[in-house]
């Protein structure tokens, strides 16, 4: 079943120390081997030992080895080409030491790697290079409207940085412009260039609207400088009300909140989803929370996604993972006489690539 990945980013290709790889498992800020001893190290050890050449289950200690033996661009290459993604949207607004470049990435996974523009980092590249305060507001619509010529979508973080409150009407530009004095002063106060402002981040993302690209936000689990809460998609329904006829908004995540995200697809049109970052964590729980998500979204609106990052083996295990869970709830509605077996095929091929190749205006191969 070949995949469109609408939703991850680049791969390290530095060696890692065991303590970094295991950082790179999890969302927590700690490092610690420890984050082999979860659902995705077990994972990891049972679905990619056997991409590199050892036993399923392999001891943890065993598969660092094999994956130094190898080095980290050929272990990356094997688990990438296994992933069988024909598409790769990428946040390229990550940084990692030793992150390849996009144009690596796709190579290595045999795949399209499209950019996908982070807007909080568009505004801060502008305040970085001494846009002032008072030309900010219409600096960032221009910014935008170059990256839309060369991206295939937009994605917001505000769930991190201002929670997913967004108002339903487009900041002035009087607001626009005192709270970038505001920012730029904090900025220069504690020596961070952090989009952090509610007005700023709303502004960019209504600056995004008129530019027809679909919009990516984060929402649900994610580390440790998120408040949960806050990052509830249910959030976005007064700005979802404001936007009937606007590009799509497509959830990100949005674990353990995928069933509010299900009820904004099914009354907005506009809305699609992903459970990207769960089925990796949830491990063999991935089938629940995907049924659970299927209970209210249609299936035109759910896509596929692994948000992988830093690591190979996070695409690779989003690919497996997903294809395991999709394929176990198919397979137990056939049963359940729920739905025929052409349904099955033909939701199957649209959540795997077909939804994202509408949304996403993607050339079918």
């Amino acid at each position: 079943m070949p995949l469109v990945d609408q939703h991850c980013h680049e791969v390290v290709l530095d060696p890692l120390d065991p303590e970094s790889f295991a950082s790179l498992l999890t969302e927590a800020r700690h490092r610690g081997r420890a984050q082999l001893d979860t659902q995705v190290g077990l994972a990891v050890r049972r679905w990619c030992a056997p991409v590199l050449g050892l036993e399923a289950h392999a001891e943890p200690a065993a598969y660092l080895a094999r994956r130094a033996e190898l080095g980290p661009r050929e272990a990356s290459r094997l688990l990438l080409r296994a992933c069988g993604v024909g598409e790769l949207l990428v946040d390229t607004g990550l940084s990692w030491p030793g992150l390849c470049s996009l144009g690596e990435l796709g190579a290595l996974a045999g795949a399209h790697a499209r950019v996908v523009t982070r807007i909080e980092h568009v505004v801060e590249q502008l305040a970085e290079i001494g846009c002032r305060a008072d030309e900010l507001g219409s600096a960032i619509g221009q910014a935008l409207a170059e990256r839309a010529s060369r991206s295939v979508a937009f994605k917001t973080v505000a769930a991190y940085r201002v929670g997913l409150d967004l108002p339903d009407t487009a900041p002035t530009a009087t607001e626009v412009r005192r709270a970038a004095g505001r920012w730029f002063r904090d900025c220069e106060r504690t020596g961070r260039v952090r989009l952090d402002d509610p007005t700023l981040v709303a502004h960019a993302v209504w600056c995004c609207v008129p530019l027809g690209l679909p919009l990516q936000v984060h929402t649900g689990f994610g580390d440790s400088e998120l408040t949960l809460h806050r990052s509830d998609p249910s959030r976005l329904t007064p700005l979802l009300r404001a936007l009937p006829a606007g590009p799509p908004v497509v959830l990100l995540h949005c674990y353990p909140y995928h069933r509010q995200a299900a009820y904004l697809a099914s009354v907005f049109p506009q809305v699609a989803l992903d459970v990207s970052l769960a089925v990796s964590h949830v491990g063999p729980r991935a089938s629940v929370v995907l049924a659970e998500t299927l209970e209210l979204a249609p299936f035109g609106s759910v896509l596929y996604a692994s948000d992988g990052f830093g690591l190979a083996e996070l695409h690779h295990l989003g690919a497996v993972l997903f294809r395991d869970a999709l394929g176990r709830l198919l397979d137990g509605w056939l049963v359940d006489d729920v739905l025929s077996l052409s349904d099955a095929r033909r939701f199957a091929e649209m959540i795997a690539a077909g939804n994202a190749r509408r949304i996403y205006r993607l050339a079918t191969p």
